[in-house]
């Protein structure tokens, strides 16, 4: 049974998804403030939290940060899933560059979250008991089933490592910050190449087809790289 400390100032919120959660076999403590959450977190042993990010007293992204900075080791690798407003893209922004694992927008699908939980609780306990790979927690980027070590430039999609080209590394690592945004195809190729380069922006479409090539040979269901006609490419959220 995983333990999940959950953190937002809405009691209705706290009720829902402590219930939801509990009623898929969870174990959840929710908190009304990020000071009680804090005192908690370090006092027991939990294996993800869910934060909101507004919340009186002490943020969200003030929590992770302190969360982070923890003597206790298992706290400094804890998995984070933000509970954020639409308005709230600049903090989730922030949160993920702390090293948050995922965010989810309210309002939201109880069974989405249930989900989200699931997938990032098995993606950190695949990690933490692998023997195959050592990777560094601190450098990774995850958004649900992806996996990005950015310091190795290794990439994992649903714990099987696929082996990428640097310049489809910083693709995929760019169409994937920010799911649903629309990059056109200049804006990817910067990311590959920066500006020192010129290639022409149909070489982009070629990338795109070779990823989805890459992916779904392990993945026969991978859909996440949608096309946006006559506008460009944006990652699935």
């Amino acid at each position: 049974m995983s333990n999940i400390a959950l953190v937002d100032d809405e009691q209705s919120i706290l009720t829902s998804v402590s219930l939801s959660l509990e009623s898929e076999g969870f174990k959840v403590d929710t908190f009304l403030n990020g000071v009680e959450a804090l005192e908690a977190l370090e006092t027991k042993s939990y294996d993800l939290g869910l934060f909101d990010i507004k919340m009186p007293k002490m943020d969200g992204n003030e929590l992770l940060t302190k969360v982070r900075s923890s003597k206790i080791k298992k706290l400094q690798e804890l998995p984070i899933i933000f509970l954020t407003s639409k308005d709230q893209e600049q903090d989730e922004i922030i949160g993920l560059r702390m090293g948050a694992a995922d965010y989810i927008k309210k309002p939201f699908s109880q069974k989405l979250l249930n989900e989200r939980v699931r997938t990032v609780l098995r993606v950190y306990s695949n990690r933490i008991n692998s023997n195959d790979k050592e990777i560094n927690k601190q450098q990774n980027f995850i958004k649900g089933d992806l996996i990005l070590d950015e310091d190795k430039q290794l990439c994992f999609w649903k714990d099987i490592e696929i082996e990428l080209t640097v310049a489809e590394f910083n693709l995929i690592k760019s169409l994937s910050q920010y799911p649903g945004v629309v990059k056109d195809r200049n804006q990817l190729m910067d990311a590959m190449y920066g500006d020192t380069i010129y290639v022409d922006d149909r070489t982009i479409d070629s990338h795109i087809k070779r990823l989805r090539k890459k992916f779904r040979s392990y993945d026969k269901s991978f859909d996440q790289i949608r096309t946006r006609y006559g506008s460009g490419y944006s990652w699935r959220d």
